[in-house]
């Protein structure tokens, strides 16, 4: 099971590669740096969250971890 700070470095570090995609989609779009930023900046803040919030659901799932063993010498 991995530890909050892990999930949440891991979360962090992928919205902030998806958010400077985000901006720079949406400056393509509108020309408008400052519009383009806050966008960028308003999706990594609320997608962190979400990834956050998913990645410690996703640890209570047992779907696709081995079985641990049914004893141990």
């Amino acid at each position: 099971m991995e530890s909050n700070a892990r999930s949440f470095a891991k979360a962090v570090s992928y919205r902030f590669m998806g958010s400077l995609a985000t901006a720079g989609i949406f400056y393509v779009f509108t020309s408008k740096a400052g519009l383009a930023l806050g966008a960028g900046v308003m999706d990594m803040v609320v997608k962190i969250g979400i990834y956050f919030v998913h990645e410690r659901l996703w640890n209570h799932i047992s779907y696709g971890r081995p079985k641990p063993p049914e004893y141990e010498i």
